[in-house]
């Protein structure tokens, strides 16, 4: 059985200088986050001028940061995790800034340019492949930086509590990442469409990635040589689960065949994640509701993929059907949830006087914004993409593309 909140230890919480805290996270979610979330999008779309004018915007940005700005805890301390985070942003986005200059000429380095066709040459592709990778990087970067921020400015996860919140950070942000990965396979026509050739199908990539996990999980959860407790009981069956189901996947669509099982073991991690007693109620509560949307992520994507699709790729018209986003939705949420989970955090949340329906309504807003924004990124890559290459609109059929195809070749053979 769980304490009572109001036995829980109290969190310190510093009121100084709330406003000037507050701009600088809102600024850096603005310039280590979304902007270079733009980046990448342009960076993708070959648009590497605008990416690289993007990219010197957040690395000036990311020097004050570094060197001036601080996100300190109730001491006046901010932790060398995130210190260290500001630094290594800033340092990779002056090496991408020198290589987005080299691509695109825009400095001293275009007189390497004379007398060749830089950008057909093998060293531009280089060039690209590494300033593509880097953007991404440091766009997961800034996301680790935001979500040490309050971590930082709250003294949190220190001592017995670090395990804890890396527990929390990594799990919660593999979910949003598995949401985000869907949506990329949902929206990006090339990556849907049965015409594209494909050897496996996105479960089987899934379900090792669930047994790899699952193997990981069940020799770490517990300290060799000790006893064991109930934690550990509940960390090592939920990873022998995710060995089992996952291999299980793998074999099931070893053969390009789609499969519901990595859908299936997410519902047995939800139902264990509501059965999990914690500390305090409102943790308990809030793990409950995060166990729930996970079993509600898997469940719709068994709808999806076996009742909906019909275990196809896509639908036969080649549109996205609206219940296709629900899964993603639900798997985004459900990371957001788990992040938002640690004890510490809780503890604040009952202190300031919240409930945990309020917490959760503020968290779903916050998947609603998550979901929202990627949507608009792949939208705009999109567009940039058919802009530049003629291909095709999110809403544009297989069939219709097809048939243009064909007429196409029609009018070139007349001619």
């Amino acid at each position: 059985m769980g304490v009572s909140d109001d036995d829980a230890e109290p969190v310190v919480v510093s009121h100084e200088n709330t406003k000037s805290k507050t701009f600088h996270f809102l600024a850096s979610l603005a310039m280590l986050v979304l902007l270079p979330a733009v980046s990448v999008v342009y960076a993708f779309a070959n648009r590497f001028t605008v990416a690289t004018i993007i990219c010197y915007f957040v690395t000036a940005y990311a020097a004050v940061e570094a060197i001036i700005l601080r996100f300190p805890d109730p001491l006046g301390h901010e932790n060398k995790t995130s210190r260290g985070t500001a630094w290594f942003l800033f340092f990779v986005y002056c090496g991408i800034s020198a290589i987005g200059s080299l691509l695109t000429g825009t400095n001293i380095f275009q007189r390497f340019k004379s007398g060749i066709k830089f950008s057909e040459s093998t060293s531009h592709r280089f060039l690209a492949i590494l300033f593509k990778t880097l953007v991404v990087i440091v766009s997961l970067a800034g996301w680790i930086r935001i979500c040490l921020a309050p971590v930082a400015l709250l003294g949190f996860c220190y001592d017995d509590h670090t395990g804890q919140c890396i527990a929390h950070g990594i799990m919660g942000s593999s979910f949003i990442a598995y949401g985000l990965v869907m949506l990329l396979i949902l929206v990006v026509p090339s990556l849907r469409s049965p015409a594209t050739p494909r050897r496996y199908a996105q479960e089987f990539y899934d379900s090792w990635a669930i047994f790899v996990w699952g193997i990981v999980n069940s020799l770490t959860e517990h300290r060799w040589g000790h006893e064991w407790n109930h934690g550990d009981f509940q960390h090592t069956s939920m990873g022998l689960l995710w060995i089992g189901l996952g291999a299980l996947g793998i074999f099931l669509t070893r053969k390009g065949k789609r499969s519901f099982m990595p859908a299936l073991t997410l519902i047995f991690t939800g139902y264990s994640m509501i059965q999990h007693s914690q500390n305090s109620v409102i943790s308990t509560k809030v793990h409950a509701m995060f166990g729930m949307v996970l079993m509600c992520a898997g469940l719709t994507r068994i709808i999806e993929i076996s009742f909906v699709l019909k275990d196809e790729r896509s639908d036969a018209s080649g549109e996205i059907l609206s219940f296709q986003y629900l899964p993603a939705f639900c798997m985004i949420e459900s990371g957001l949830l788990f992040m938002g989970a640690t004890e510490e955090q809780l503890v604040l949340v009952h202190q300031i006087g919240a409930d945990h329906s309020s917490y959760i309504l503020t968290i779903t807003c916050a998947a609603g914004m998550v979901n929202f924004w990627f949507l608009a990124l792949l939208e705009w890559y999109l567009r940039l993409q058919r802009s530049s290459d003629g291909s095709v609109l999110i809403n544009e059929s297989y069939a219709t593309i097809a048939g243009e195809f064909e007429l196409d070749e029609i009018s070139d053979d007349e001619h």
